[in-house]
């Protein structure tokens, strides 16, 4: 009776501290994702970088400072009123993608990456709208983006991070500035309608100049132009044409007189009508 009690309580020990084994190695798995990185921590001090997948951490002794993902983040962010290089208040809206590169510098540099990297990127943002006028800022967005981009990444090295592309989506300016830039951009619409009107009439009277001169030259240029145009006229099919069938010669004095006489339904007209004076 008392060995089998004696190996009862052998048992129960076994089994007990089997039990306590297992819950300290359960303890210390850890499952990462493909993107997660984790820094360990033995007695507080930086002992390496684990990861992705299973890993497994001295429960007492390493600690898990913090949990780091890979992938690209992104970042909305504004100006709330701030002024442009020519005393303008605009609110400008932009989007920054950035992506952690050293897992090391990003949790032993700075003691929250992101914060850090928000701040720094609003900031930027407001430093470099006060260096431009508003005129950059709403005609040279893609340069002003790149800007900005060398600028947080330069601040952001020293962390560990990445920033990819900073992009400006939006420029909200006054209401009163608004009416104003619209009001300038119909008068220079404007002014290009009648330059380009202005234009074309002088390139349409510099060829009919030059048509004409060429028309002088050639009477017989001119008669074919007479049966263009009525031939053009001919075309309409409610109209009635009605030809002589001798045209006088368009330009001379007898052409006029005849088309005068012709006009006037066969009256004689004066003789010094349709002349030279």
């Amino acid at each position: 009776m008392q060995l089998d009690a004696f190996y009862f309580g052998l048992t129960f020990l076994l089994i007990v501290i089997a039990f306590f084994v297992l819950m300290f190695i359960a303890s210390g798995i850890k499952i990462l994702k493909e993107w997660e990185r984790v820094a360990i921590l033995r007695l507080g001090k930086f002992k390496h970088i684990r990861g992705p997948g299973l890993i497994w951490v001295t429960p007492f002794l390493d600690q898990v400072a913090m949990r780091v993902s890979l992938r690209l983040l992104t970042y909305a962010f504004k100006t709330e009123r701030s002024l442009t290089k020519d005393n303008v208040p605009v609110v400008v809206d932009a989007v920054m993608y950035f992506r952690v590169i050293d897992v090391e510098k990003a949790i032993l540099s700075v003691e929250r990456y992101t914060i850090a990297v928000e701040l720094a990127a609003q900031t930027t943002l407001r430093e470099t709208t006060g260096k431009v006028t508003l005129d950059e800022l709403l005609s040279d967005r893609d340069s002003i983006a790149t800007h900005l981009q060398e600028l947080i990444d330069e601040k952001t090295e020293h962390w560990g991070v990445k920033v990819t592309a900073v992009e400006i989506r939006d420029v909200v300016i006054p209401t009163q500035l608004q009416d104003a830039m619209s009001r300038e951009a119909q008068a220079e619409r404007e002014r290009r309608a009648r330059i380009t009107l202005a234009q074309a009439e002088l390139e349409a009277s510099e060829a009919m100049l030059k048509a004409a001169q060429t028309y002088e030259k050639s009477p017989a240029g001119m008669t074919l132009r007479t049966w263009n145009i009525m031939q053009e006229i001919s075309k309409n099919a409610n109209l009635i044409i009605m030809v002589p069938t001798n045209i006088p010669e368009v330009g001379s004095t007898a052409g006029i007189a005849a088309a005068m006489q012709a006009g006037t339904g066969g009256l004689k007209v004066p003789k010094n009508k349709g002349t030279d004076t």
